[in-house]
């Protein structure tokens, strides 16, 4: 059998955590920074854990994690 191909822009976006969650960025931070409060830039540092829901999604894009 053929190897799984992983989608390269899941690749790029998403990683998983040791205990099998996905990190992600943050969204919302490209553009129109001016429009948001200081305290909306601040929480949208760093990263998050996605939702099981969107997870799941992810997930099959990467078969080999």
């Amino acid at each position: 059998m053929p190897k799984m191909k992983t989608k390269s822009s899941v690749k790029k976006r998403f990683k998983l955590t040791a205990t099998g969650k996905v990190r992600a960025t943050q969204a919302g931070k490209q553009h129109g920074m001016i429009k948001r409060t200081n305290k909306q830039i601040r929480d949208l540092r760093g990263t998050t854990i996605l939702k099981d829901c969107d997870a799941r999604i992810v997930k099959k894009f990467m078969p080999y994690g």
